[in-house]
């Protein structure tokens, strides 16, 4: 039986779990899980990089015969290195502030049409294209090389630089038509193309374990490291087991990527209205999805209650929500005000009261709007997908922590009037695990034989929808007539 470490960092928390190869399955078991936020310093918000590092560190000990390490992250966020190989300050984090002024500079000589047209992805401020073109000018003349946060971490493994490609696919970096850097976007973002390297495939080893490495973790030098799918929402995709043809995804933890598996990109002028962007999955595939608001106001309020001294209990709290008046207030969780971290239940009370609908006060109260406010957003964003691909949606695979959120997944059944299967909640560390096992021949080849072994390995929870969908329908109606910021 062969073990493979997947380390996934998320961007509340990180994990290195043990995953087991046996009989064309992998059973996962967390061998470690570790805190992750965003440091506020002097109006800039960093990653603690250098202790996500000690975490890994600590969490792949116990792995002392892991035949392979794989990291996953979030996206767009990246470290520089100078030319001897060092890292230059901790990398900002993608809520930062800066990056909104710099997008609409960059966009102000450029069509986004035909820049939407020439990467497919869509042009969120955070996006490493934005990020770059507001970075301090000196830093990027100090850097030899820029690295995305998991690259970052298999070079310093490894000492191998590379630039996984389902991560490269996000920066708004990438030709959609070639693969490859386009040379000109990165030049008007302020850098060379060489200095982001070339496009590593997905599955790529790495090589072994630096000396250091082995001899602080008790691993061998043995131990491959394997460019996995790296951006953790391509891992998490790598990983669902699809049922049938028509399903969607919805990979759901802080952000709720809702997507479709395509051949062939979508870069129309309504799938730019529409939110939608193309970004690269394992074998070549494209995820045609839209990015919403998530876990994340949900998170963002357990911290604040937290802060404020209340010790609430997130399974009781679930209860107490799906126990409350559904769709009682609903908030748009794409607006900017939710965004950055701070007081999400005063952001929401606000939201509500500008809007005339009911304040929600207690901590129950403040859950249930965010996630019927979620649901909804799963609706229009299934909906989208299905006149934007002229393809029918007939179920929805919600994967990652989100699959554990019981009223969340039956309320976008609900909601969405589609059967939802639920699981595998780890999915982003089953999906990079399977690729290492592909990678080392462990498990066939190929995206069906992948998908066989994810199948095999999880046991997605169904909801059927109950009810009609006509309230869900006039909830939506509603919330888009809502005069938003008239007081």
């Amino acid at each position: 039986m062969k073990v493979l470490a997947a380390v996934d960092l998320g961007a509340s928390s990180g994990r290195v779990i043990a995953a087991r190869v046996h009989d064309g399955r992998l059973d996962l078991s967390e061998v470690s899980r570790f805190p992750n936020r965003s440091v506020a310093v002097r109006g800039r918000l960093y990653w603690d990089v250098l202790g996500l590092w000690a975490s890994v560190l600590d969490g792949l000990r116990p792995l002392g015969d892991a035949a392979a390490i794989g990291v996953d992250s979030w996206a767009v966020d990246y470290g520089l290195i100078d030319a001897a190989g060092h890292l230059i300050g901790n990398p900002v984090c993608y809520r930062d502030a800066r990056n909104a002024p710099a997008r609409d500079r960059l966009l102000a000589g450029t069509d986004p049409a035909d820049l939407f047209a020439r990467t497919g992805i869509q042009h969120q401020p955070f996006n490493t294209v934005f990020q770059l073109a507001a970075e301090d000018p000196s830093r990027l003349a100090a850097a030899e090389r820029l690295l995305l946060v998991p690259d970052l971490l298999g070079y310093w493994l490894t000492g191998t630089m590379a630039c996984e490609a389902t991560n490269a696919s996000t920066t708004g970096l990438v030709d959609l038509a070639t693969g490859t850097w386009d040379a000109d976007l990165c030049r008007a973002a302020g850098v060379d193309p060489a200095l982001l390297g070339s496009i590593t495939p997905t599955g790529t080893v790495l090589g072994g374990l630096l000396p250091e490495v082995a001899a602080a973790t008790g691993l061998t030098s043995g131990t491959r490291v394997v460019a996995t799918a790296s951006h953790d929402t391509a891992a998490a995709v790598a990983a669902v087991p699809y049922e049938g043809d028509g399903a969607a995804y919805i990979s759901c933890g802080t952000w709720s990527l809702v997507g479709v598996e395509r051949d062939t990109p979508v870069t129309t002028g309504a799938a730019l209205e529409a939110g939608f962007t193309n970004e690269r999955g394992t074998d070549g595939s494209i995820r045609f999805l839209r990015n919403v608001a998530g876990l994340w106001l949900l998170n963002e309020s357990l911290a604040a209650w937290r802060r404020d001294g209340l010790d609430i209990d997130l399974a009781a709290l679930l209860e107490d929500a799906a126990a409350a008046p559904r769709l009682r207030s609903v908030v748009d969780p794409d607006d900017p005000r939710f965004a950055e971290p701070g007081d999400m239940p005063g952001r929401i009370r606000a939201y509500c009261d500008e809007t005339g609908q009911p304040v929600p006060q207690s901590p129950a109260q403040v859950a249930a709007c965010v996630l019927d406010s979620l649901a909804l957003a799963h609706r229009r964003a299934i909906d989208a997908l299905e006149a934007l691909t002229g393809e029918a949606v007939q179920t929805i695979h919600i994967v990652g922590g989100g699959a554990n959120n019981t009223p969340l997944c039956q309320w976008t059944a609900d909601a969405t009037g589609r059967t939802v299967l639920a699981g595998p909640d780890e999915a982003t560390a089953l999906g990079n695990a399977l690729v290492q096992a592909q990678a080392l021949g462990l498990i066939a080849p190929g995206p069906a034989a992948r998908r066989a072994a994810a199948a095999a390995s999880a046991r997605p929870r169904r909801h059927t929808p109950q009810g009609s969908t006509r309230p869900w329908e006039d909830a939506a109606s509603r919330l888009q007539t809502l005069p938003v910021g008239s007081n």
